[in-house]
Order: C-alpha cells, then structure tokens, then sequence
C-alpha cells in the first residue's frame, strides 16, 4: 500500500530518476536513494527503509553484497535485486542472502509495483507471524490476572451478602484490597458519627489497642478531605513530599464509602516502603470495594435495626396480657403469644402451622376466625370463657400476604361494671319516677286551690318542662341499658320500607307545625332485614326527629332507602344546622352535645347514642355527613336478608361511625 519508505540503490542516473519520479512517488510512496552499494548499505543501516530495490552491478558493492552487510548486521529487510542479465548461480546466491524477488531489465514498471506489493505483503504477514505468540502471552497474562481480579470481586461480593458479621468482612475486603491494588498495606475508616472523626475498623495488619484509639480529624487530613468532597483521591512518589500525612507513606490512594449518597468511611491502600505506580485499573478495583464496604455497613445496620425491632416485639408479644393469635390465609397457626397458650390450654409444642381448629376448640374462637374480615377494618366479638367465666373482646384484622390476627383483651372487670351500672340506672330510675309523679301532682293541684298570676303560671309551665325532660332522660337511659344488655334477642324478618313511611307519618304533626317538605323514597320491592322491628323503628323516628328538631322552619327534609348489594341503606338528609367538623367524631357518644344545640335545643344527649347501639345491635354501621350551616345526612347500612328463608343472626360489629 502507498505510503511505506522505498530505497532505491542504482548507479545509473536516469535509471534512479524514472523509477523514484515517475513509478513509486507517482504511486504515493516515500522514495530515498542511492549511487552504489556502500551509500545505500548506510542509508538501509541507519533510516530502516520499509522495502529496498537494488541494482546487483554496482561500483564498490554489488547489490548482492550490500545485502550480505545487511544481513550480517541482523537487518532483515524486504529486498527486490535487478539485474541485467541472470544466471542460475546468481539465483542461488540471491535465495541465500533471503532476496525476496528479482527482476531481469529491461522490465514494465507495472511488475515491478506487483512484486513491491507482493514482497511488502509477505513480509508484513511474517512480522505479525512473529509477533503473534508474544501478544497472545501477554494478552493471556492480562486475561488471567482480570479473570483473577474479577473472581476476588465475586467472593467479596458473595461474603458481603452471606456474611453477618461486619468486622469479619471488612477485613476480607481491606486484604482483597492490598492484593488487588498491589501495595503494602490497607486500612478502613469510618466517620464517627457522634465526633465526626475517622476512626480505624479494619486493617491489612493487626490492630492493637493503639489502633482502637486512633482518631483522625476530617478537617485536615487527606482522608477527610475525601470525606467533604466524596471524590477520590490518588497521590503518588515526590507529590507526597510536600504533603503531610498522619503516617509516612510513599504511595496512597483514598476512595469513598458512599451509603445513600452520604460518605460513612475511606478505604486506604498505601505503599510504606518501596514507592511502586498505581495500576491504571487499581482505582476501578478499589471503587468496587468501597461500594462492597458500604453496602456490608448498610446491610449491617439494617440488621441491626430489625433485630432490636424484632427483640422489642417479641418482648411485647411475650409480655403482653392481651391474647394475641395469628393464622395464615388457610386459617393455620402462625403464632400464639404465651398469653393465648394460657387462656386456650395450649400444651403442644408443635402448634405452629397445624389448623387452628385442631389447636384452639373454643367455638367462639373459630367462628370469629371464619368471618371474612377484608371487607371492613376489622371485626369485633365477645368472647366467653366457660372455664372460668371470663369475658374476652376480640379484634379479627386481615394483614395483606400474611393471614389473619385476633387481639384479644380481657374485659371481665368491665362487663361487671356495665352490669353494675345498669342496675344502678334501674334502681335511680325507678327511685326517681315516684317523687316526679308526686311532682307533677302537686303542679297539677296548685290550681285547684286558687287561681295563679302569670308569674305563677310561668313557674308552673317551667316545672312541668323539667319533670317530662328528666322523665325523658329516664327512659332514654333505660332503652339505652336495655339495647346495650341485649336484651333484644327476638329476631324476625323486618320490612324497612313500611317502618320507613310509618316513622315519617308519625311524626307528621311535628314537621307540618315547622312547615317542612318531607321527600320520602321507597322503592317497591326491598329484601327484608332480620332484626327487632321496635327497635329499628326507635332507630328510624330518632333519626327523622333529630331532623325535624335541628331544621328550621320551611327546611326540606329527604328519607330514602334503598339496596346497595348485600346491605340496605337508610339515609335521612336535611337542611339543618349542620354538625361543626370537630364535633362529629363525637355525636355518637352518650349525652354528647354541640355547643349550637346546647343553646337553643332541648334534648339528653342519648338519641343518635341509642341509634348508634340499635345499628350494631343489627350488624350495621352508621356515619355522618355534615357541613355547618347547610345541613347533614345520616346514613345507615343494614345486611339485608337475601336468603330464603333467611338464616341466622346479625352479629355486633363493634365501633360502627365511620
């Protein structure tokens, strides 16, 4: 190809002149020349010409001859002789002296180009020959350490996801280090995070108690310097000499630990007593190791996070009186606290993963667990112990990939002070109705003996108010006791489309005196709901009196119900007062009341309370939507008995405001 030095050695001039300006220079290539055989012996000597063409008669050397000092010289160089006249004793000489090809005058300059090509061909082929066992070691050398490199990378990086303990991979990781980069010892420093200093974790060598208490400061140290800026930092030979290190070193290297993108630690290798170059790839090695080191710390941490977690649950689980029962999503053992293991007279060892029906026999405890949770927060039950007569309140939650959960706590002391309170209300209660009889009597006999003036008359209207509210109070707290006993147990199925029309007409005198609209919507066919049909009736006429009460005059006032799958939804919308946002986590308590209603309301406090009751009674729930000002609607879902006939009881569902 063009391009390549081409010496030419003839001693005719025209010769020299046509073949340098007219064929090779034409072609491209770089041309020297020379007169005779020494001249062109020097040039081939000292300027290595890729090619040289010579003529064999010459004065002073032959072309021939000039070829022997070459090759006594060990120059091997491709060469083309030309000769006038040919002899098969010249050719045999030629081939000795490792002519490469030669060409008889007079000759087309084309084949003397196709020889050059030819000749330059074979003889590049020759040295890449040549070349090629020595590359292939080299290469095979570089292949072995890489692959050698690339192997130390993988068991560090094996250790550091299989390994617990830190310490123990770190020090792999620092000696991996030392053999990687090639140098003389290794260190690993963390940021202190309390003190903000470097101190030493692991080392090459063996620490010792001078090496516990080894601290460098981040605000004038190399390493701390890596440790402000994250990058690392490679300083070799005489740049050492003007910088002060915390111990003499002659080559070091510093690379970053970055966790999360904030810098927890150096990796440093140096050389202490012969100064030897970084190897251009010890940097690369070495940020694989210090991303090794981070994720071992971070992993560690974590670990260590989630063990001190873990050991603070277990001490809950353990400690805790609440009974605590876990199942997976095929209702089999997970977990028993010591507590439940207790309460049910768990005695096997071998509970965990057996059914729980097998484990725990208290039917109680398997109906709750057969409920289907998913559909709301949680589930309540009560749950009695025959053994003792203990009373446990159950909590059945569903945890997503992992099964379900029951808490349980014991609410024995509480059951006895609600059976204590009830009797308490009873015995007040019918204490109280005999002097508000005698009461009312007397109010009822003042005007009998005499006419009253209007002071009197005043007074008298305002003890009569008094005596009906305290009555009213009486009998909602003891309709309360009763709804809360369960004294309710009568079930049968209930048509909510004839209580719905019957609540509103009942209270018809009281909505037509405030000239209100009332909108009733019923549709004509509804699924009955099982339950006690006075007591949804109570809950239907509290809920359109309350209505009635905070609306002013000529509101409007809406009741529908209708089927929405498995439930039937009550709602009672009107234009009231509205219920303030902070107060309506609280409606629903007993004798809870606004401020708004408190001044220009009568009431006790216990209607939506008694409502609240009634819809649990009835497995139900019940919420508000309300905005001060502009109204509220109360909703009420109740299950619809949708088989036939319908099987079965509403079960309580504990805590039903949403």
């Amino acid at each position: 190809m063009a391009g390549e030095r081409i010496l030419l050695v003839d001693d005719a001039a025209e010769v020299r002149q046509f073949l340098a300006d007219s064929v090779l220079r034409a072609e491209g290539y770089d041309v020297l020349t020379a007169a005779n055989g020494v001249e062109g012996y020097t040039l081939a000597r000292d300027l290595r010409p890729d090619l040289i063409i010579a003529d064999y008669l010459m004065p002073k050397w032959t072309g021939l001859e000039m070829l022997a000092a070459l090759r006594q010289d060990s120059i091997d160089l491709p060469f083309i002789l030309i000769t006038a006249e040919g002899s098969e004793e010249m050719a045999v000489q030629a081939l000795r002296l490792g002519v490469n090809d030669y060409m008889i005058k007079p000759f087309n300059p084309d084949d003397l180009l196709s020889a050059m090509q030819r000749v330059l061909r074979e003889h590049w082929t020759r040295q890449i020959t040549r070349q090629i066992p020595a590359q292939l070691m080299e290469t095979n050398l570089q292949l072995e350490q890489r692959l050698h490199e690339l192997d130390t990378l993988v068991q560090i990086g094996k250790r550091v996801t299989s390994l617990l303990d830190l310490q123990e991979v770190l020090n792999q990781i620092v000696q991996a280090a030392v053999r990687l980069a090639k140098v003389e010892r290794g260190n690993l420093l963390l940021v202190d995070e309390q003190s903000g200093e470097l101190y030493l974790y692991a080392s090459s060598e063996k620490l010792n108690e001078t090496s516990d208490s080894f601290r460098l400061p981040v605000a004038d140290s190399l390493a701390g310097q890596v440790v402000k800026t994250g990058d690392p930092l490679v300083i070799s030979g005489d740049a050492l000499h003007k910088i002060k290190t915390h111990y003499l070193v002659r080559d070091v290297m510093y690379i970053p630990l970055l966790l999360r993108g904030q810098v927890i630690g150096v990796l440093e290798v140096s050389n202490q007593d012969i100064s030897r170059a970084f190897e251009p790839h010890a940097l690369q090695l070495l940020r694989v190791l210090a991303d090794f080191s981070a994720i071992a710390i971070g992993n560690a941490r974590l670990y260590a996070t989630v063990q001190h977690e873990r050991d603070t649950l277990d001490a809950i689980l353990r400690d805790t009186e609440d009974v605590i029962v876990v199942t997976d999503t095929q209702d089999n053992i997970l977990f028993c606290n010591p507590s439940a293991q207790r309460t049910f007279d768990i005695e096997r060892d071998d509970f965990i993963g057996q059914p729980l029906t097998e484990v725990i026999r208290h039917a109680e405890v398997q109906d709750l667990f057969q409920k289907d949770p998913s559909t709301r927060r949680s589930l309540s039950s009560e749950i009695r112990l025959d053994e003792d007569g203990r009373y446990l309140n159950a909590q059945l939650s569903q945890v997503e990939l992992v099964g379900k959960v029951a808490v349980m706590q014991d609410i024995t002391h509480l059951k006895e002070l609600d059976r204590i309170k009830g009797d308490f209300v009873t015995a007040v209660s019918h204490d109280l109705r005999s002097p508000l009889t005698a009461i009312l009597g007397y109010v009822e006999l003042l005007s009998r003996v005499g006419p009253l003036n209007d002071n009197q008359r005043e007074f008298v209207g305002r003890i009569h108010a008094s005596v009906e509210s305290i009555a009213s109070l009486i009998t909602d707290l003891l309709e309360l006791g009763k709804i809360e006993a369960g004294f309710d147990k009568d079930r049968e199925l209930a048509h909510m489309d004839t209580i719905v029309r019957d609540a509103v007409e009942g209270q018809r005198h009281q909505w037509e005196a405030k000239h209100h609209h009332i909108d009733v919507t019923v549709p004509g066919t509804l699924p009955p709901v099982l339950g006690y049909p006075p007591r949804l009736k109570q809950l239907t006429n509290n809920l359109v009196e309350n209505a009635i009460k905070y609306t002013p005059e000529n509101g409007d006032i809406r009741v529908s119900i209708e089927q929405n799958g498995d439930f039937l939804v009550l709602r009672v919308e009107d234009t009231g007062i509205g219920i303030p946002k902070k107060d309506q986590p609280y409606i629903f308590d007993k004798f809870y009341r606004t401020d708004q209603a408190i001044d220009h309301f009568s009431g006790t406090g216990l209607g939506l309370s008694i409502v609240k009751s009634i819809v649990e009674q009835h497995a139900g729930r019940i919420w508000v939507d309300s905005r001060s000002g502009v109204g509220s609607t109360f909703s009420v879902m109740l299950p619809a008995c949708l088989d036939d006939p319908c099987q079965g009881e509403p079960q309580p569902q504990g805590h039903a405001a949403r």
